[in-house]
């Protein structure tokens, strides 16, 4: 093989080979050294994580700040991931660690755009998270089913257990909301919390169908004993009272809270991130920012049906294809709706039919639509 020509013959020279006879390898570092932690806060490409380790640190708080390594390449990290990272874990005030690697999600709660270029494209949001905590108030501002049937949807496909949080029930009845969501055997605690007011009040109602009466003020006790253990995002549009409620159950949170717009009815936009907040007995609770809209043109009537394992069972039975909906033709479910009750099986076939349109009415959520709690 010829020489290259280096235009000299000094032997001082060093030249790089070409493109062509640089090493190449697939192997990639194992970081068997690496450790394990949470994605609690993301802020412009830094990633604020708690290592499960805190001793790691030097203020054995467990908080250290990382950035993405290149091997990760633009996969997307969400609040909630579980990461190891490696590198300076010290925590101490300007040192990043690298994060190598995302480990496997239990739960991925996603949204899809719907304005703009990008409507119709989906976006992840929180990952292994279990409690989908839907806030919604009964008055000021008026409460928005059609919202909350979005809410629940992007539950049901995540594979989360819902739960909606009613505040401001001493504004108006919340009946009609519990009457509504009851057939759908989605659990609702009720609060009297209001942004700049004291943790005091009247006996907070607990409802998983019926109502039953708690011994808690304002219900904020209620609410911390269904959060604690596990990982929970609170949803809900702005001004319903979510910075309030996560004031009143964790202490030194300190979210920004605001008020409802007298002209507008509207809220105001407080929290403007996400964020990932320890809860004092264990478990966390992971604040979003209030929206006006959340899409899920992402979901399909398989993926809502997996939230109804009964509904499934009987949706075994229904032709390839079927959708579900109101109005098709051979659904079992309008079979299972007439049938008689049998000796301690399913609901009789009024509660059959409730549970049935609640689960419909999933399947074509939109804000446009008609309010089911009006006449």
């Amino acid at each position: 093989m010829a020489r290259r020509d280096i235009g000299t013959d000094d032997p001082r020279v060093r030249v790089r080979p070409g493109r062509g006879s640089r090493p190449r390898t697939k192997q990639r570092p194992s970081h068997s050294d690496a450790v394990l932690g949470m994605v609690t806060r993301i802020d412009r490409g830094h990633y604020r994580i708690r290592l499960d380790d805190r001793g790691l640190t030097e203020d054995s708080s467990g908080d250290i700040t990382a950035m993405k390594a290149r091997e990760l390449g633009r996969g997307k990290v969400v609040v909630g991931d579980r990461v190891a990272v490696v590198g300076d874990t010290s925590g101490r005030t300007g040192t990043l660690a690298r994060m190598v690697r995302i480990e496997e999600r239990a739960t991925l709660l996603r949204r899809s755009a719907e304005d703009g270029d990008a409507a119709g494209t989906e976006r992840a949001i929180v990952a292994n998270a279990r409690q989908l905590v839907i806030v919604t108030a009964v008055a000021d501002p008026e409460p928005r089913p059609r919202m909350i049937d979005r809410y629940l949807v992007a539950a049901y496909d995540a594979g989360m257990e819902p739960l909606i949080v009613l505040t401001k029930t001493d504004l108006a009845d919340a009946a009609p909301l519990t009457d509504l969501y009851g057939p759908l055997g989605v659990r609702c605690l009720a609060t009297r919390l209001h942004p700049h007011t004291s943790d005091n009040g009247a006996d907070p109602t607990e409802t998983g169908g019926p109502q039953e009466q708690a011994a808690d003020d304002d219900g904020v006790e209620a609410v911390r004993r269904v959060l604690s253990g596990t990982v929970s995002v609170l949803v809900g549009h702005s001004g319903v009272g979510k910075s309030t409620l996560i004031n009143a159950i964790v202490p030194g949170a300190d979210r920004a809270t605001g008020h409802v717009n007298e002209v507008t009815g509207r809220g105001r936009h407080t929290s403007t991130s996400l964020q990932a907040l320890a809860l004092p007995g264990g478990g966390w609770v992971i604040d979003t920012p209030g929206v006006r809209s959340f899409g899920v043109s992402h979901v399909g009537s398989a993926d809502v049906l997996r939230g109804f394992p009964d509904l499934a069972a009987v949706a075994e039975d229904c032709p390839r294809g079927c959708t579900h909906e109101d109005g098709v033709v051979d659904c079992a479910l309008d079979t299972w709706t007439s049938e008689p009750a049998e000796p301690g099986g399913p609901a009789a076939p009024e509660g059959r039919r409730e549970r049935v349109d609640s689960f419909r009415r999933l399947l074509a959520p939109s804000l446009e639509a008609e309010d089911p709690t009006k006449p």
